[in-house]
């Protein structure tokens, strides 16, 4: 006797050689629905009252809430004079300049040669890969400010040529760097699994070498998974406060995330304009590139999780 299964009414599944049209989505619930309204709505609150702060006289902003602006009575009282005042006043200026300086060399740098070490750990047999892969790995779970003591004395230390480590750039280059190679080097050796063998072994029956089926053929098939990365690390570096406060500190140096601390928030008196000011700068940046890079985001993250 057999039986057979009927698939579900509400679910349309397309044929082979048919794209999936959006028609042959169902419509989603109406609690995910909800859900998603709510978030968007808690998340949008915030910054939508930081924005519009950000353009309130200093009077305004310390004598009434944000939301007293949405009346049409009081648009008069909007200005961009705090964001000339945050640049050049508070020298933000100059911390935005710190803040590229340390945020691409850190996001670049790691990107590179985890990319090496993916490829390795992928296509090239060594004995202790499986090891070596592992122990990487774990280093996950190790909290980065268990390092930062130990470090902070060693780069006290250190006088290469008279260069002073100590509140310097590379000694945050080469923290944030540490700790990012292994998130790294995991998400690009899943992605790099899953790429066509085929294509790397005709490469190989064509005499193409390690170096030359790396940035010919890998490297440009590894595009959302390096970009997917490049959104983390460089988000993570770009708003880091503990990191760059430790080693680099307030100064000639610091990057925008400590002069808001210090310059802004730091100062008695500067008013809420100026410190929302300083903190929609910290932000345009980081959006522009996740907006930039969002469309490679989901690609570069769920590949590798299912294979087949």
């Amino acid at each position: 006797m057999t039986s057979t299964v009927q698939p579900a009414t509400d679910v349309k599944v397309a044929k082979p050689g048919r794209k999936l049209r959006s028609s042959d989505i169902t419509s989603a619930h109406w609690s995910v629905k909800l859900a998603v309204v709510l978030i968007c709505f808690f998340w949008l609150v915030p910054a939508i009252g930081t924005l519009i702060t950000s353009f309130r006289t200093e009077s305004d902003a310390n004598g009434s809430g944000w939301w007293t602006a949405l009346n049409p009575a009081n648009w008069g009282g909007f200005t961009v004079s705090n964001y000339r005042d945050a640049i050049v006043d508070a020298k933000l200026g100059d911390a935005l300049i710190n803040s590229f300086a340390i945020a691409l060399p850190a996001t670049f740098i790691p990107i590179l040669i985890a990319a090496f070490a993916a490829y390795a750990f992928t296509f090239m047999r060594f004995p202790g890969r499986d090891v070596m892969f592992l122990v990487i790995v774990s280093l996950l779970v190790v909290p980065n400010f268990v390092a930062m003591v130990p470090l902070l004395q060693l780069y006290g230390k250190l006088n290469i040529g008279g260069f002073k480590f100590a509140g310097s750039f590379p000694a945050v280059w080469l923290f944030h760097i540490g700790f990012g190679m292994s998130l790294a080097i995991y998400l690009f050796r899943n992605y790099m699994s899953t790429l066509p063998m085929e294509v790397i072994e005709s490469a190989k029956v064509d005499g193409a070498s390690h170096y030359a089926t790396f940035y010919r053929l890998v490297l440009p098939m590894s595009t959302p998974v390096l970009a997917s990365f490049a959104i983390f690390q460089f988000l993570w570096v770009w708003n880091d406060l503990l990191v760059a406060l430790v080693f680099i500190g307030p100064g000639a140096n610091a990057p925008l995330t400590v002069a808001v601390r210090n310059n802004l928030i730091g100062q008695q008196g500067s008013g809420w304009n100026l410190v929302t000011a300083g903190g929609i700068l910290t932000m345009i940046v980081p959006i522009i590139v996740f907006l930039a890079l969002q469309r490679y985001f989901v690609r570069g993250l769920t590949a590798g999780s299912v294979k087949g």
